[in-house]
């Protein structure tokens, strides 16, 4: 781990440390936040309430109510409907002004949506006379916020209906896709108003019934612009580009929202040049034509041109920013990314979304989290794509208590835990290596796709647990989902860590059969994997001649690990020489050779290939292993002299030692490449990082808590059996992440079966 990471995971304490594994202090400052800027955002409408409320009249006998329905108007607008109701109470007589004020205010401010009609309703059936207004207000509430049904029996119910009622309703109608029902409602009365027209032509649009439009659009006497440019953008949306550039010719009447549905409709045809052409001509733009075009750029990828036209924006928004950040990011120049970023006039969400998910996608984890660290300092707001952004980082860098502390900010912002970011946190619990709360919100979540699947077997299978992983992917059939090409890379992960031969088989040779998966490099890598572990080598070498196209790096490296595993020195160098021939500075592949020749006893080969390594410029990658112990990061390397507590962790050590001895452990010395005395080998792995970091998580972890430790290269043979014989020792599960996989410790076994 680099200085710059332990610098960040003590921001990330210090987040942790302010929110708390509570969720407390979050909560109050979330709450705080949002009751300022409320507040700031009504003291000038607060101050007009107060005007209003100091010429409400005295006496309970005023006959002049104008005064108090500007009062209740304005508490409404504010959404305190409490006291709009409380002023209403006290009123002399109502007017329907006055009911139509409180049945409006209550369903702007939501009681529609929840549902919750009891107060609005009732002051609509207790009002002695209802105009076409009170009839429309009702309408319309429940027309706006999605209950159909509702606002058809407030319409049968009318006596008198005018424009605007027949129009609420058709747009409710079309607004919730029920396009025949738009059209039965409009073919049962003749002399609509324009508008109406031009509201059904965008249904049959937003339905993608582009024949249909064009007939109904022919069937218009009157159009006016508005018509026009939906039928253009209907055909540009659907990919039929020449009818609506047709169209567009023929167009009496054009204006900036005209030009503009064109030129987008060459970019979502990815036509840029003809876009730009257009957009050259344009005798007026304005901020989404602008858009529109930097957006043409971007998507496909030309970001010099973008810069070009972003320079001269005589109109930006923070949407030009933003995208302008997502194309840099998404063409790998983070830094042009970040520096448009800070040159920024104001952020929204969506600016620290994209650049949060920049950096994440990038692999720059740690300054992903930084800024995400900024972010809550300078108290931005996170939305859904920040949120799983943030979470998907955390899963890279192992950040398990951030990552519960964003799960409580999701739960506490009420947001569900739906696929979008349901598939976020899954992940980020099995990649931290907490697989029961995987498996408690999985089952927790709404609407699983295939994704969520795929990740909990996935999970269960690189946690050790493939028995488990192979039971949800027949729960998975069941469920009527179809497995796909990443569902079978798990299934065959799960076989091959568990040793499951004849059923990885089975998977392998009939997934195309079956589920019409054809293997692609993934799954051959898996039944090399899982030939090799089972000393199947030359089955797995065969394998691999008989494959469509070359084996790549990674396959070579599966068979040069099976074949260190089962000690063929032959296969070892074949697959080290293809290896070498690919990637020549991929120094885990020299260890691995090096590691051979060294089981070997062939120490004259081991400083040939240190040499190699040297002229090369190859340089063996340090082995970190790091724990988090209340809200702090610890880590360590091979014989750490640098942690403040090192003389008390050796101390402890050295006795951990002795005890696990007395058990039966007994050191593998192979494991060491050095050419040296048993007694100094024995000395030398004594130290591994994995041990130190371990040993301190026995010391500091509250007993009955899993003690989770992460390393960066794969757990050493003898490091895997010592811990084994200190979770028995000392009646703890330890959890450990190697770059491979998991491995849990407990009552002297591990998870993978020593099958890793």
């Amino acid at each position: 781990m680099s200085l710059m990471q332990i610098q960040l995971f003590r921001a990330l304490s210090w987040l942790t440390q302010q929110q708390h594994t509570s969720f407390n202090g979050l909560k109050r400052r979330f709450i705080t936040n949002n009751a300022s800027t409320f507040h700031s955002s009504k003291r000038t409408t607060q101050t007009q309430i107060e005007k209003s409320q100091s010429k409400l009249p005295s006496k309970s006998g005023d006959s002049d109510i104008k005064e108090w329905n500007v009062a209740i108007s304005s508490y409404m607008r504010t959404g305190r409907c409490s006291e709009a109701l409380r002023v209403f109470k006290r009123m002399p007589r109502w007017s329907s002004v006055s009911y139509n004020a409180m049945i409006s205010g209550y369903l702007r401010n939501g009681y529609v949506r929840n549902r919750n009609l009891g107060i609005a309703r009732e002051l609509f059936e207790r009002m002695p006379e209802r105009d076409v207004c009170s009839w429309n207000t009702m309408l319309s509430g429940y027309a706006q916020n999605g209950c159909v049904d509702d606002a058809r029996r407030i319409f049968d119910r009318m006596p008198e209906k005018n424009e605007v009622s027949w129009n609420a309703l058709l747009s409710a109608y079309v607004q919730n896709n029920k396009l025949e029902e738009a059209c039965a409602l409009f073919g049962s009365r003749e002399n609509w108003a324009l508008v109406s027209w031009n509201c059904l032509l965008g249904g049959f649009v937003k339905k993608k019934k582009i024949v249909e439009a064009r007939q109904f659009f022919d069937s218009m006497k009157v159009r006016d612009v508005v018509s026009w440019n939906t039928i253009i953008t209907g055909y540009a949306q659907n990919g039929k580009i020449d009818e609506a550039r047709q169209l567009f010719d023929e167009s009496p009447v054009q204006d900036v929202f005209t030009w503009t549905a064109m030129v987008s409709g060459y970019i979502q045809n990815r036509m840029v040049e003809e876009a730009r052409e257009l957009f050259d001509n344009m005798p007026e733009r304005n901020e989404v034509s602008w858009n529109a075009m930097l957006a043409g750029y971007v998507q496909g990828e030309r970001m010099e041109m973008a810069k070009e036209l972003f320079d001269v924006m005589p109109c930006r928004n923070v949407s030009t920013w933003n995208t302008m950040i997502t194309g840099f990011s998404q063409c790998g120049k983070i830094s042009e990314a970040k520096n448009l970023f800070d040159k920024m006039p104001m952020r929204d969400p969506v600016s620290w979304a994209a650049m949060i998910s920049g950096y994440s996608q990038s692999g720059h984890s740690y300054e992903a989290l930084r800024l995400f660290v900024q972010m809550e300092r300078e108290g931005g707001r996170l939305n859904r794509s920040s949120f799983s952004s943030a979470l998907s980082t955390c899963a890279d860098v192992v950040a398990l208590e951030l990552g519960k502390q964003l799960h409580g900010r999701l739960v506490k912002g009420g947001y569900e835990t739906g696929c979008f970011v349901g598939n976020a946190l899954l992940l980020m619990y099995c990649k931290c290596g907490s697989i029961e709360e995987a498996n408690d919100l999985f089952k927790e979540m709404n609407g699983k796709d295939i994704v969520s699947w795929n990740t909990l077997i996935a999970g269960y299978s690189r946690h050790g647990f493939g028995e488990e992983a192979l039971r949800f992917f027949e729960s998975m059939k069941r469920e009527g989902l179809k497995p796909d090409d990443a569902t079978l890379v798990a299934v065959l992960s799960a076989c091959s860590h568990t040793g499951l031969v004849d059923k990885g088989r089975q998977y392998f040779y009939t997934m195309t059969q079956d589920y019409g998966v054809t293997p692609n490099s993934q799954h051959y890598a898996c039944m090399v994997d899982l030939l090799g572990r089972a000393g199947l080598l030359d089955e797995a070498h065969n394998l691999m001649k008989k494959m469509p196209f070359e084996p790549d790096a990674a396959i070579w490296g599966t068979l040069l690990g099976a074949s260190r595993v089962h000690g063929n020195t032959d296969l070892a160098e074949t697959a080290a020489d293809k290896i070498f021939a690919m990637e020549p500075e991929n120094s885990g592949m020299y260890v691995l050779l090096s590691n051979i020749y060294a089981s070997s006893g062939r120490w004259g080969d081991v400083g040939k290939l240190r040499v190699k390594m040297r002229d090369k410029g190859v340089k063996k990658v340090p082995g970190y292993s790091w724990i988090e112990i209340q809200n702090k990061t610890h880590t360590f390397s091979v014989a750490d002299e640098f942690h403040p507590e090192k003389d008390k962790i050796y101390a402890f050590l050295e006795d951990l030692e002795l005890r696990i001895k007395k058990a039966g452990y007994v050191s593998k010395t192979s494991v060491v490449l050095h050419d040296v005395e048993e007694e100094e080998k024995e000395r030398m792995v004594r130290y591994h990082s994995e041990r130190l970091a371990v040993a301190y998580g026995i010391m500091h972890v509250p007993s009955g808590r899993p003690i989770r430790v992460i390393k960066n290269l794969r757990v050493c043979e003898d490091c895997h059996n010592a811990i084994k014989y200190m979770a028995k020792i000392t009646g703890r599960l330890i959890i450990l992440r190697d770059n491979n996989r998991f491995h849990h410790f407990k009552d002297g076994s591990c998870s993978c079966g020593d099958y890793w």
